[in-house]
């Protein structure tokens, strides 16, 4: 084996792989948020809504947990300019990437408000609480608690999946690194410093969440 490793030509496109890591960053942390709000309001209304909502909510998962990622961006990036929607490649993928983890969550979030059991949900109205009281304390709260380490996992891979999203030409950190691997042909060399980025960003968050289940949650249980 004669291959001679050369970074020089890598690291000097250090800030352009910055750049990239902090859409991806940015992305993920943003579909993270508006992914859980939805898969809240999709776990509600599967559980607790009127039939017509549970369909629509079983059809919504069922298609997107059962199609790949990569047809799904592309769907919305250049399938909606045919009905007039214009997007940015970064808007698309936000959206892509929240529509996908929404999916996911909403049954993880599901089997959370199923461990809630109704007795709770009449013993905190008897108590006086208002609906969005015991919505909010008795139901998604505790629900949040149970299945806090699934959806951790789940946004994880979200950001691990969002290097898909280089497919239409976001440049996120694998755009950026495709970009780099064309103009100098070092592949092994981008892809290792990639891979040793992408381990760092999925320790940082993981970091993030830790943090997060201590102000939130271990907080909770001292009181």
């Amino acid at each position: 084996m004669n291959y001679v490793f050369q970074f020089q030509e890598v690291f000097a496109a250090w800030p352009e792989l910055l750049r990239g890591a902090w859409l991806t960053i940015s992305l993920s942390a943003g579909a993270m948020a508006l992914g859980l709000v939805v898969a809240v309001f999709g776990a509600l209304g599967k559980t607790m809504g009127p039939k017509p909502v549970r369909w629509l909510v079983d059809v919504y998962v069922e298609v997107i947990r059962n199609t790949p990622f990569l047809i799904q961006i592309f769907i919305i990036f250049f399938g909606l300019p045919r009905l007039g929607i214009q997007l940015s490649a970064n808007q698309a993928a936000l959206i892509a990437m929240v529509v996908n983890v929404g999916a996911y969550a909403t049954e993880i979030v599901r089997a959370g408000i199923e461990t809630i059991h109704k007795g709770q949900i009449e013993a905190g109205l008897a108590l006086g609480l208002r609906p969005l009281q015991v919505f909010r304390h008795v139901v998604v709260f505790p629900a949040l608690r149970t299945v806090y380490p699934a959806l951790c996992s789940q946004f994880i891979l979200l950001m691990l999946t969002s290097s898909v999203v280089s497919a239409i030409s976001a440049e996120d950190l694998t755009g950026v690194a495709n970009n780099i691997q064309s103009q100098t042909f070092r592949s092994f060399e981008i892809y290792l410093v990639v891979t040793a980025l992408y381990l760092g960003l999925s320790l940082a968050f993981s970091a993030a969440f830790a943090g997060i289940w201590r102000v939130v949650f271990a907080r909770q249980d001292r009181r």
